[in-house]
């Protein structure tokens, strides 16, 4: 059945070397965890061909937090207290299309 849908066109993948844009100019992202679809060096390649800069910590100017599986607890309490956004890398996929 996949290969059938896949003969048709249907993309199973994002190809994050054909990306970019500049929607996401302006804005700063912190990386963590481990994610279903993209390495955590792919989520940063993606972020970058679409504007975004990746930082390492969380503060109250960092925009978003994209938060994968294990990511870490302190990370996730600091973005809490300072109000940072959490995404999934879901939600970012969504927020560059």
């Amino acid at each position: 059945m996949i290969e059938e849908l896949k003969l048709h066109g249907l993309q199973f993948k994002i190809d994050i070397d054909s990306i970019t844009s500049e929607i996401l100019s302006g804005l700063s992202f912190v990386v963590s965890g481990v994610f279903e679809q993209f390495s955590r060096e792919e989520m940063k390649t993606l972020i970058e061909q679409n504007g975004g800069r990746n930082v390492s910590g969380i503060s109250s100017k960092v925009d978003y937090l994209i938060a994968g599986k294990s990511v870490g607890p302190s990370k996730l309490q600091k973005a809490s207290s300072l109000n940072v956004p959490i995404l999934s890398e879901v939600e970012l996929v969504k927020m560059i299309k």
